[in-house]
C-alpha cells in the first residue's frame, strides 16, 4: 500500500519575505533602495502607528502619526538647510491622508508664519498669518486666500476690518489710516473702496492728520444715498 506524505504548502518569495520581516508592530529602521529610512510602527506591511521618516533626496524629515502608509495624526515636517545640514521645521501639526488637514503651524522660508486651520494641503478656516514685512492677518481663509470675514493690521499701524472675497477687499469694511486719525468706513470692490464715509478718529494724536477737520454730512438721508452707490458698484462687478 503506497504511503503519501501531506502535500506542504509554500509561499510565494516575496510574501515569504514580508512574512519573516514581520512588517508588524514595533521595527527598527527600514532601508530603501533610493537611500530612505523608516523607524517605527507598522501594520499589514504599512506604516501605522508612530514613526520616523527620512527621505534623503529631498533632504527632509517626517517625525510623527501614519495610518495604512500615510502621514496622518499628529506629525512635524522639517527639511534639511543646505548650509548647515540642519533640519528646521517647516510644519507641525495635524494630517489626513498624506495631506496637511487640521490645525497647524507652517513656517515659511522668510520670518513669515501661518499658524491656523487647513485643508487638503491649503489654508482653510479660520487663521493668523504673520508676514515677513510685519502685517498680521487674523481671520478666515479659502485655498490659501483671505476669504470671509478677517482683520489685518499693518506694521505703519494702519488697519482694516470688514470682509474679503479671493484675497482682496471685497464688501463692507472698515479702514483705519493712522497716520491722519481716519476712519473710512463703507463698501470695497476688488480691494478698491467704492462709497463710504470719513470720520475723524485721534485726530490730535496723529501725526500727520488733514488740514482741517472733515465736516459731518448734512445729507436727509445719509443711508439711502451710500445704498443707491452700493448697489450700483455692485452692479457693475
Amino acid at each position: 500500500m503506497p504511503i503519501y506524505k501531506p502535500f506542504k504548502k509554500t509561499l510565494p518569495p516575496s510574501v515569504q519575505k514580508d512574512k519573516d520581516s514581520q512588517k508588524c508592530g514595533l521595527r527598527h529602521t527600514v532601508y530603501s533602495v533610493c537611500g530612505n529610512e523608516y523607524t517605527g510602527e507598522w501594520l499589514e506591511n504599512k506604516k501605522h502607528g508612530k514613526g520616523i521618516q527620512v527621505w534623503k533626496k529631498a533632504g527632509a524629515v517626517y517625525h510623527g502619526e501614519w495610518k495604512y502608509g500615510k502621514r496622518d495624526g499628529y506629525g512635524t515636517y522639517s527639511v534639511q538647510i543646505p548650509e548647515t545640514k540642519e533640519y528646521a521645521r517647516k510644519y507641525c501639526g495635524q494630517w489626513k491622508n498624506g495631506k496637511k488637514h487640521g490645525y497647524g503651524t507652517y513656517f515659511f522660508d522668510s520670518s513669515a508664519v501661518y499658524e491656523g486651520e487647513w485643508a487638503d494641503d491649503q489654508h482653510n478656516g479660520w487663521g493668523r498669518m504673520y508676514y515677513e514685512n510685519g502685517d498680521i492677518y487674523e481671520g478666515e481663509w479659502l485655498n490659501h486666500k483671505t476669504h470671509g470675514r478677517g482683520i489685518i493690521r499693518f506694521s505703519n499701524g494702519n488697519w482694516y476690518e470688514g470682509s474679503w472675497r479671493d484675497g482682496k477687499r471685497n464688501g463692507d469694511g472698515k479702514f483705519y489710516y493712522s497716520d491722519k486719525g481716519l476712519l473710512y468706513e463703507g463698501f470695497w470692490v476688488d480691494g478698491i473702496a467704492k462709497c463710504g464715509t470719513f470720520v475723524d478718529v485721534g485726530r490730535e494724536s496723529a501725526p500727520s492728520p488733514p488740514q482741517f477737520p472733515f465736516p459731518e454730512i448734512q445729507l436727509v438721508d445719509m443711508e439711502l444715498v451710500l445704498r443707491e452707490a452700493r448697489a450700483a458698484c455692485q452692479c457693475h462687478h
